[in-house]
């Protein structure tokens, strides 16, 4: 009875658990069971008893990535796609209009009479001494071309630059005068100013002096400076990108352009040369070369080039001029200095200047063909690197095999003019006793 007993409660206990396990089996076959059970099989890695990673796969991972490939954007990133485009507004820029310089007091400065020429005057001879700055301009002339009525000049007095004459009263072509109350002995000092050597220019303008010797009372002749009229004229070139060249005559300290363009031989002529950045980035402008006419065409003939070789200011070593660059205070400007000179023999006292000007990034520096050297017992860079002004006596750039042009070659490049620039002569007739 007992053993039957246990074998009864056996079969009972066996039932119980077969049911069991039958439901659960069910259960986890269920859809519902499964895609629960996928999340974390299919998110969290399991780890191996040899510490390697195992990636389970879900059973329905490759459902998630067919429907990942059908949708590849999300939400978000549909909604700026589908978003309205804003139109474009964007118009070509438009130079502005450049301000005008306010007007400044200005007084053409007129040449002080020199005193240079002295005259003594004997019973039967004359002395003239003239010193070679004839016209206290600093300029020293050539002896050759000072004579006295044709009569050549007779030295130079020791231990000085002045030049002298000694001759009778009757010679050198004077001119005898009788009158009631004195007897005048004239003569002219005749100045003929020659061209530099190499250029067809001269700061100097031919003068006659008029000398008399009066032994009874002196008499001065003087004649007063014309005073052109000025007619303003300055043309600029735009280069690409809204880049503004230009070219302006300047105050003697650089606070206004200059009102008058009229100037006297051996004046200092000052210019400024500039570009005008719209929409840009910073640059700095050089001038590459310049070129003197007496007319506006810059191929007119005679023709003088002051600066040349990509920015060397020759005139200063050709002429011994005081002409030099200025150092540069402003990266889109540069200025420089001209001692006004004329062209002898010709018609006109205007000279037009015609400049080509190149702009550079303001982060590039200086080279070969893109510096400012002036002369001044050898070449210096306004902006102090004189190393490459070293090719002014030569050719700089491509052709000497010098340098290559910055950043491949990035630059710019325009045209200015400036004139007419009236220079006057020194019209002056001195009586010495």
């Amino acid at each position: 009875m007992g053993l039957l007993r246990c074998v009864l409660v056996l079969v009972v206990l066996v039932v119980f658990d077969l049911k069991t396990a039958f439901g659960s089996l069910r259960s986890s076959q269920s859809p519902k069971s499964m895609k629960h059970q996928s999340y974390p099989a299919s998110r969290v890695p399991a780890v191996s008893s040899q510490g390697l990673t195992l990636q389970k796969a879900s059973p329905f991972q490759s459902l998630d990535s067919r429907r990942f490939a059908q949708e590849p954007l999300g939400v978000q990133e549909k909604q700026v796609l589908r978003g309205p485009v804003k139109p474009l507004d964007w118009r070509f820029p438009i130079v502005p209009e450049v301000p005008r310089e306010m007007a400044v007091d200005f007084h053409l400065r007129q040449p002080v009479t020199p005193s240079s020429v002295a005259i003594q005057c004997g019973e039967t001879r004359i002395h003239v001494e003239a010193h070679q700055d004839l016209f206290s301009n600093g300029q020293l002339i050539q002896p050759s071309g000072l004579t006295l009525g044709g009569c050549p000049v007779v030295g130079f007095v020791p231990g000085s630059k002045v030049l002298y004459f000694e001759n009778e009263l009757q010679d050198c072509n004077s001119v005898v005068m009788m009158t009631k109350d004195e007897l005048v002995y004239t003569f002219a000092l005749t100045y003929t100013p020659e061209a530099f050597a190499g250029t067809p220019i001269t700061r100097t303008d031919g003068a006659v002096i008029g000398i008399q010797c009066h032994y009874q009372r002196f008499h001065n002749v003087t004649s007063n400076a014309l005073k052109p009229t000025w007619v303003p004229y300055a043309s600029t070139a735009a280069g690409e990108e809204i880049l503004l060249f230009s070219l302006k005559l300047m105050m003697d300290d650089w606070s206004y352009e200059r009102p008058s363009n009229s100037y006297f031989l051996g004046d200092i002529i000052n210019i400024e040369a500039s570009v005008m950045v719209y929409n840009h980035v910073p640059l700095r402008v050089f001038v590459d070369r310049c070129v003197a006419t007496q007319v506006p065409d810059v191929n007119a003939l005679p023709r003088y080039l002051f600066i040349e070789n990509h920015g060397c200011l020759v005139d200063a070593k050709v002429t011994a001029s005081s002409s030099r660059f200025m150092p540069r205070s402003q990266e889109d400007k540069i200025r420089f200095q001209l001692e006004a000179f004329m062209f002898p023999g010709g018609s006109s006292r205007s000279i037009y200047i015609t400049c080509v000007l190149k702009a550079t990034l303001a982060s590039a520096p200086s080279d070969a063909l893109h510096k400012s050297c002036s002369f001044a017992n050898g070449w210096l860079a306004a902006d102090g690197n004189h190393q490459v002004c070293s090719c002014c006596d030569s050719t700089c750039g491509p052709d000497g095999g010098t340098a290559a042009a910055p950043f491949g070659d990035v630059q710019w490049e325009g045209q200015a003019s400036l004139g007419p620039v009236v220079v006057q002569e020194h019209k002056k007739t001195l009586t010495g006793f």
